[in-house]
Parts: structure tokens; C-alpha cells; sequence
């Protein structure tokens, strides 16, 4: 008798417990997953229990502010308008007069990178060639590179880990660089007009390329203390020398006062 109340009992707290937990899943899955879920913890059908750690509160997700795009330098072919004939084409009297449409197909709007860069590349030269037929002069020369450099340029601040062409242009600069140098000796007047037309600003080479190592530059510092303490030594020597000598020029004179 005492066995079958003791089942009973125990059969009833199994079924409770099982409703009390199909009734907690089935609000949990009714809840959404942006709400609040320590309400479910507070209901009274959840017991507390202790050394239960709580529930973290929601984390709100707010919008972001939109990231600002950076702008680059401007291009050197942005003053190329866009209505202007292509190179090829800008010669043929037939295309100045052909209707919009053709002339729109051989503009620059509709021109590959290229084509622009080569009719840029053409203006530069044209502001500091010799004559019309001067193709392969130091200034002509100077023009090129200096369209290719700023190319070189525009591209690496799209792409800086293009090392193939940060390479073309480290060499481009340094042919340049030569170039200016040799013109700076020969024609200083076509240096100065290269560099005025063109926009280039020319910076002196160093006297010597040394290596600054901690050794040389505690030996630079020694050799400079050296120096100074050099100098002050035959500055005291030309003083004793002014002195003695003035001295003797004192009593020659004194000497010859008595004479007299």
C-alpha cells in the first residue's frame, strides 16, 4: 500500500515537471529573437536556483554612419574636355563636320585611357619642344617620362601594392632625374623652361650617399670636438702672438723716443 502512494506520488511530479517544461519551450519559441528573454526566467513557473548566472542584456544594433570616400589627387587628364577629337582623328577636316553622334564616337568621351594619356603626352611636348619636328631632344625626353611618372602615380593611390609598376616609376624618375642634370650643365636657360612649363620642382642631389650607422655618426661627433678644440687653441695662439707683438712694437717705440 505504502509502495503504490509512493509511485503515484512520484508519477505526478514527473508529469508537472513535464508540462512545466513543454510550456517554457513553447513561449521560447514563440518569442522573438531581438526581445528580451530574462522575462522568461522571471515567470512563475521557473524556479531560482542559486550560483545560476544571469542573462546578458540584449545588444541593440544601431546604424552606422556611412564611411566617407576618400579623394585622391586629380588626375592629370581631367583637364582633357570631352568633346575634343581624338588624336588620330583631330586633322581630318571630314570629322568637324560629320553629325553628333560620329562625333561623339571620336571624342574623347567615348576614348580609352590610352588614347588620353597619349594626347596629354602630346601637349607636354608641345610646350617644350625645339621646333615641330624635334622628337628626340633632352626636353622632349624630360616630357615623356614626366606624363608616364604622374600616370605611375595616379595608379599606385588606387593601387600601392602594385609593386611591377611602383618599380616602372622609381625608374622613370631616377632617368629623369639624369636627364635634368645633364640639361642643368649644358643649357641652363632650357632647364629653367622645362621645369617652369612643366610644373617640375628640381631638388639638389646630396654631395656624397653615406649610410648613417651609429659608428660613424659617434665618430662624426668626435672628429667635430676635435675640430673645435683645434681652433681654439691657434685662436689663443694668434692672441699671444698679437699680444707679444704689440708688446715689442710698445718698447721699440719707447726706445726710439729716448733716442730722440
Amino acid at each position: 500500500m505504502f509502495t503504490n502512494i509512493g509511485l503515484r506520488a512520484v508519477l505526478k511530479v514527473q508529469a508537472s515537471v513535464l508540462r512545466e517544461s513543454s510550456a517554457a519551450l513553447c513561449c521560447a519559441a514563440s518569442v522573438k529573437p531581438w526581445t528580451n528573454r530574462s522575462s522568461l526566467l522571471s515567470g512563475p513557473n521557473v524556479r531560482s536556483v542559486a550560483g545560476s548566472f544571469a542573462v546578458p542584456q540584449p545588444v541593440r544594433h544601431y546604424a552606422r554612419a556611412a564611411k566617407k570616400k576618400k579623394t585622391g589627387p586629380e588626375s592629370q587628364l581631367n583637364d582633357l574636355p570631352p568633346t575634343m577629337l581624338k588624336m588620330d582623328y583631330a586633322a581630318v577636316p571630314l570629322a568637324q563636320t560629320t553629325d553628333d553622334l560620329v562625333k561623339r564616337l571620336l571624342s574623347l568621351e567615348l576614348a580609352s585611357h590610352k588614347e588620353k594619356l597619349q594626347l596629354k603626352q602630346e601637349q607636354l611636348i608641345a610646350k617644350v619642344q625645339r621646333d615641330e619636328s624635334d622628337r628626340s631632344s633632352e626636353e622632349v625626353q624630360v616630357a615623356i617620362l614626366t606624363a608616364r611618372i604622374r600616370n605611375y602615380q595616379e595608379h599606385l593611390q588606387k593601387h600601392h601594392k602594385d609593386k611591377a609598376n611602383k618599380r616602372r616609376m622609381l625608374m622613370a624618375i631616377d632617368r629623369r632625374k639624369k636627364i635634368l642634370k645633364h640639361l642643368r650643365l649644358i643649357r641652363y636657360d632650357a632647364f629653367e623652361k622645362v621645369c617652369e612649363q612643366l610644373g617640375i620642382t628640381y631638388t639638389f642631389p646630396p654631395e656624397y650617399y653615406r649610410r648613417a650607422t651609429r659608428r660613424w655618426m659617434a665618430k662624426k661627433e668626435f672628429c667635430i670636438k676635435v675640430f673645435k678644440a683645434v681652433q681654439k687653441q691657434k685662436a689663443e695662439q694668434r692672441l699671444k702672438i698679437k699680444q707679444s707683438s704689440g708688446s715689442t712694437d710698445t718698447e721699440s717705440a719707447k726706445t726710439n723716443a729716448a733716442e730722440i
